[in-house]
């Protein structure tokens, strides 16, 4: 894995008709507990928020490649959730999974506080960090409170000139790009003169396979994209211990890549012809089930080198899923301004993907590992596959997608 990123913004502007975070260091085991069990209250959510998502891009793109971060859209709306109020915020809080019997809305932005710092802790091995940014028109003047609670997003404030939509615009990018690490250009293409406020969420990954490939072992090879079209792939190929399970239930085989650090790729392979009963059965309890059964084994892998990016137009998408009145005129963003003249205009998210054998812009690697004298299984990932990035240590799916055609950019 070279690199995976991805970038969610939110477009505020004027045209509607008329929690506090507490940063302290508690020494408490009780209390450490309790946001502990809180986190883990908060994975929960995300993961169940994350196939929910995934399942409604699904049914809207169809058999094209899907890729996006489900954890940067859900930080960036549980961080516009700090203005909602009634039924706006209701609408955002339900659709992210989020129960107020189970977390506060305290516990919330708190839970989502550890765990951005959790993403960007310092990790040798994994290269993972994770940001927020707010972007308001000049003259703006958000209320004390909104700009107390975003510091539990970590998030930097900028002013800008939207009036001024060419400047706006490049500023924005130029954030954008350089946060990303330059795999994100021209991210926003125009922008409404009327808009107060841009809310941005990154994500950069990078990450050095565990068990890099042999670069002089891939060779071009076919995918097969369904039972009509063929296209040829730079096919990585290594043949090693692998944890691995094949799922007779839903026709799939699973195999886990892992990174060095905390984080691996988990590789989902239907059958031929089996792609929707395994979306079908693509959930958290699923994934859950799959890590569990998962064994070491010998396996001969081909796995093909590709990159690609996908862009996700989250306001027809999170209507769908019940965020409305968000988009439109009964919008309730007061919590910024203390005026409900404030609707989302729009909801953008970008992801790239690159993959390649070492994870690294130039490194060599060389690895010694002891295998089995049986016959290793073939695993040849050679059409439509799913796959989720997990986050060890926060239990976040950081990433996940469905591979359809590889060369597709």
């Amino acid at each position: 894995m070279r690199f995976a990123l991805s970038l969610c913004i939110i477009v505020l502007y004027a045209g509607v008709q008329g929690h506090h975070h507490k940063d302290h260091t508690d020494t408490s085991e009780h209390l450490d507990s309790e946001k502990h069990d809180h986190d883990l209250k908060l994975a929960v959510a995300n993961a169940d928020f994350a196939f929910n998502l995934y399942h409604q891009v699904a049914s809207d793109k169809g058999q094209t490649n899907i890729f996006f971060s489900p954890v940067s859209v859900s930080t960036a709306f549980a961080m516009l959730s700090l203005a909602a109020r009634s039924k706006t915020y209701s609408q955002i809080t339900e659709t992210l999974g989020f129960n107020e019997t189970v977390l506060t809305e305290e516990d919330i932005h708190e839970s989502f506080h550890r765990l951005i710092q959790k993403l960007n802790a310092a990790d040798s091995e994994l290269q993972l960090s994770m940001g927020n940014a707010v972007f308001q028109q000049e003259k703006l003047k958000f209320l004390a409170k909104f700009l107390q609670d975003l510091t539990s997003y970590e998030a930097q404030a900028f002013t800008a000139d939207f009036h001024n939509t060419t400047e706006a615009i490049k500023q924005i990018n130029d954030y954008v790009e350089k946060q990303t690490h330059g795999k994100i250009v021209d991210m926003m293409k125009d922008i409404d003169p009327r808009t107060l406020l841009v809310l941005v969420n990154y994500i950069y990954f990078k990450g050095k396979w565990e068990k890099p490939f042999e670069a002089d072992r891939t060779t071009e090879e076919d995918f097969h994209v369904d039972e009509n079209t063929v296209v040829r792939v730079p096919m990585m190929v290594r043949s090693g211990m692998y944890d691995i399970y094949h799922d007779e239930e839903s026709h799939s085989t699973i195999v886990r890549l892992p990174y060095k650090g905390n984080a691996s790729a988990y590789l989902i392979l239907p059958e031929n012809g089996k792609m929707k009963q395994v979306e079908t059965a693509f959930s958290k309890e699923t994934l859950k089930m799959w890590k569990s059964k998962l064994r070491r084994s010998s396996v001969d892998l081909h796995f093909p080198k590709f990159s690609t990016s996908a862009t996700l137009d989250l306001k027809s998408t999170l209507m769908k899923m019940g965020i409305i009145d968000i988009f439109s005129d009964e919008a309730d963003l007061s919590g910024i301004t203390g005026q409900r003249d404030i609707k989302v205009s729009e909801a953008v998210h970008k992801a790239a993907i690159n993959i390649d054998e070492t994870g690294t812009e130039a490194a060599g690697v060389t690895t010694i590992e002891i295998m089995p004298m049986s016959l290793p299984q073939t695993l040849e990932i050679n059409r439509p596959f799913l796959m989720a990035i997990c986050e060890h240590v926060t239990h976040t799916i950081i990433f996940m997608g469905k591979i359809v055609n590889p060369t597709a950019q």
